[in-house]
């Protein structure tokens, strides 16, 4: 398995599509019932090529991503063959970004002394996917971009 299984409840998300997976398997629900009852492991290998099909889908159209903690602000965009980031980092250790205050407080200071904010580029060493992947596992979500859009403009003027 090259990611990792898809939840309980995402797979209850993604029921019709994995019904027409199993369907291209030639796996129909009678057999798929006796799969899971009889052949455990080959039931929790169908879940897993499964899992990784969605995953593969999901982290190739990824284009933006964000992780959160109390003082810092990761802020990503994907290309084929690297990674650019902005950092925003609290100067004020009161500051917490999980907060609606704290976003505010960003907002209200976003161009001041109290935040430090870095850009940089990573190639990527793997592969694209796994290296996206490897942010999610870290913490970070798929977002629309708007932020590192508005930040990214204004720092390139």
């Amino acid at each position: 398995m090259k990611y990792t299984r898809l939840t309980k409840e995402q797979f209850e998300e993604l029921h019709a599509e994995f019904a027409s997976f199993l369907a291209t398997q030639a796996i129909d629900k009678g057999e798929w019932d006796e799969l899971k009852m009889n052949k455990p492991e080959v039931a929790e290998q169908e879940l897993d090529v499964f899992s990784d099909l969605i995953w593969e889908g999901v982290l190739s159209r990824a284009e933006f991503l964000e992780h959160f903690s109390k003082n810092h602000i990761f802020l990503f965009q994907c290309f084929d063959t690297y990674v650019e980031s902005i950092v925003l980092k609290s100067l004020v250790s009161e500051t917490d970004f999980l907060t609606r205050e704290g976003l505010q407080w960003l907002s209200d200071n976003m161009f001041t002394d109290a935040i430090e904010m870095k850009t940089g580029k990573k190639v990527f060493i793997e592969d694209r996917n796994s290296s996206i992947f490897e942010l999610i596992q870290q913490g970070a979500f798929l977002s629309d971009g708007q932020l590192f859009t508005q930040i990214n403009t204004i720092i390139k003027g």
